[in-house]
């Protein structure tokens, strides 16, 4: 009986994972379309992929599932692009964020504690 009641939790959290994905795709495709109607620029449009990716995992976070730290490092990459490109800052230090990010993010993956798989 323990065992169905664990399966149907499970269950549930995936599906609600799931939906969780798809609304924040959802919300990704209406923020470029908008963004590219609106013609706001790169630094507006990266700022808000970056709320939509950030918002999210706190959602995740506030629904009882586990936040993805792969994306919220994604989500912190866009806003700090989407701010450095409204600012117009010259110095070019966003590739070495990104080369800096990746590694950091791969070092972890492969050094990291084996993680459960279950959402």
């Amino acid at each position: 009986m323990a065992d169905r009641e664990h399966d149907q939790k499970v269950a549930h959290r995936r599906s609600l994972a799931s939906k969780l994905e798809t609304a924040g795709w959802g919300l990704f495709f209406i923020w470029v379309g908008i963004a590219l109607l609106a013609d706001i620029g790169w630094g507006a449009g990266l700022f808000g992929v970056g709320i939509i990716t950030l918002g999210a995992q706190a959602a995740r976070k506030y629904l009882g599932l586990k936040p993805e730290g792969f994306w919220v490092g994604v989500g912190f990459l866009f806003i700090v692009g989407g701010v450095w490109e409204l600012f117009h800052v010259q110095v070019g230090l966003m590739p070495i964020l990104c080369v800096v990010l990746g590694l950091a993010l791969s070092v972890f993956t492969l050094v990291g504690r084996p993680r459960d798989e279950s959402v």
